[in-house]
């Protein structure tokens, strides 16, 4: 430490240069981790009141968001859409959708890709990726009859397999409308996307985000058969809980370990170098809430 009553010429040039280093330090281990946010089952415009709700926690949250299917209902036209773009569609800048299946009661999605054009990749896949500082993300479109399929050898899924095969390290997350398990009384697991579920599981990735079912739900790491697997099974989140409605539970899957079906809200995920925390925000006026945080495989 230097004092300045005690500071001669030559102390001086040596102990600067020390303070600007640690200064820049400092300034280095300040800098946040990408943050990705988001939801599915958002804006109806028969009752916006739940998307608006929403919005208004991503316009105080900074990162990328992330909507995660069934964005304007019912039908995925332009006049839904508009009711989107007046809640979600203020951070329509840093979103990154995945289609869900309202989006196709319009032929093709037409709508949903000429709504965010390049944002949601090739209009004849839906599917694409990116990096998140040193997280790779995967958006991927599990309306499978629209795509080729989604079964092993589908386009998609081979697709799928050479992406992660590409990007071997660092820590992996996708997001997909449609999950393969939940415990919603409505939808419930589905099989068709398990392909996906096993490309992922094979390649070490470790979060995948769903929504379809309207309720929060977050399951212990687990394998393609539902099986707990805390050594590489990969976590997955429900989170249809963009504005739409809520729905009830069904019988609880073995795997899930938090559910709710009262509070519309948006999952936070700080994706740090070797690890992730994870934050459910609430509406204003709810109480409910899931925290934690885990590593990556």
């Amino acid at each position: 430490m230097c004092r300045a009553s005690t500071v001669t010429l030559a102390s001086l040039c040596l102990c600067v240069p020390l303070l600007l280093a640690t200064e820049e330090e400092k300034a280095a281990s300040a800098q946040p981790f990408p943050v990705l946010v988001g939801a599915g089952d958002i804006a109806d415009c028969a009752n916006l009141s739940g998307a608006e709700a929403t919005a208004k926690l991503l316009e105080k949250i900074p990162g990328t968001v992330v909507a995660v299917g069934d964005l304007a209902y019912p039908d995925g036209t332009k006049e839904n859409f508009a009711c989107y773009d007046k809640t979600w569609g203020r951070v329509k800048e840093r979103t990154k959708p995945a289609p869900g299946n309202h989006e196709f009661h319009s032929k093709g999605a037409t709508f949903y890709f000429e709504y965010f054009g390049k944002a949601a990749g090739d209009p004849k896949e839906g599917y694409y990726s990116y990096d998140l500082g040193t997280w790779h993300i995967i958006a991927l479109n599990s309306e499978c009859a629209e795509v080729g399929g989604c079964h092993e050898g589908s386009p998609e899924e081979k697709w799928l397999r050479a992406d992660l095969a590409s990007h071997p390290s660092g820590c992996t997350l996708a997001y997909f409308h449609k999950p393969l398990f939940s415990s919603g009384g409505t939808h419930g697991d589905d099989p068709e996307v398990k392909p996906f579920f096993q490309a992922l599981y094979d390649a070490h990735a470790d979060v995948v985000l769903n929504g379809h079912d309207h309720d929060y739900e977050r399951f212990a790491p687990q394998d393609p058969n539902g099986r707990l697997d805390l050594a590489r099974g990969v976590r997955e989140f429900v989170i249809g809980t963009g504005g739409k409605n809520h729905r009830p539970f069904g019988e609880p899957e073995g795997t899930s370990v938090v559910r709710d079906a009262t509070a519309f809200g948006v999952l936070k995920l700080t994706l740090k170098p070797k690890d992730y925390d994870w934050e459910f925000i609430p509406e204003e006026g709810k109480t409910f809430t899931d925290s934690g945080s885990d590593s990556c495989h």
